[in-house]
């Protein structure tokens, strides 16, 4: 049986080995890092997943900005990493996490959500498209078909250009 906590509840170490087994060491280069660096996830939408022999899976989301070239700043919400145990992938516990964290998001978010990732998976799943985010830059390479965004808890998205960072 498995159940969701609050992930400041487990161990950071946990979620850290976690997140380098799901990902590898090297994780730290890739474009998602620069985008929330120095922020604190978001403690209202990042979860544990547990079962009797501890950490399943995690989900992180974090505060960053949209900024557009006259100054203007809107807040995002950026999800993830998803990571799940590499011996129990495919078996559900990521599409788990994401479900438990857009209920909370509907109800507690402060801003719209955006991600990237796998459009044909989180458009299917959890109705993330591109359609918003086609003139937004991030601080580093990126395929643009795989910057996601959702509008939750009555949040519009941005429109046009921008750079996302942290907030």
């Amino acid at each position: 049986m498995v159940e969701f906590l609050p992930l400041s509840d487990i161990e950071p170490q946990a979620v850290e080995h976690l997140l380098d087994a799901a990902f590898g060491a090297d994780r730290f280069g890739r474009t998602a890092y620069r985008i929330r660096e120095g922020m604190a996830a978001v403690p209202a939408l990042s979860f544990a997943l547990v079962d009797g022999k501890g950490l399943v899976g995690t989900i992180q989301c974090w505060p960053v900005a949209h900024r557009a070239p006259d100054g203007t700043a809107t807040p995002l919400v950026m999800v993830g990493p998803v990571a799940v145990r590499p011996d129990i992938q495919r078996g559900g516990h990521g599409r788990a996490l994401m479900a438990r964290m857009l209920e909370a998001a509907e109800s507690q978010a402060d801003s719209a959500l955006m991600m990237i990732g796998d459009p044909e998976y989180y458009g299917r799943f959890f109705d993330f498209t591109a359609e918003a985010t086609g003139e937004w830059d991030l601080p580093g390479p990126f395929e643009k078909r795989r910057l996601l965004a959702r509008a939750v808890n009555g949040h519009r998205l941005p429109r046009g250009a921008g750079m996302i960072g942290p907030r």
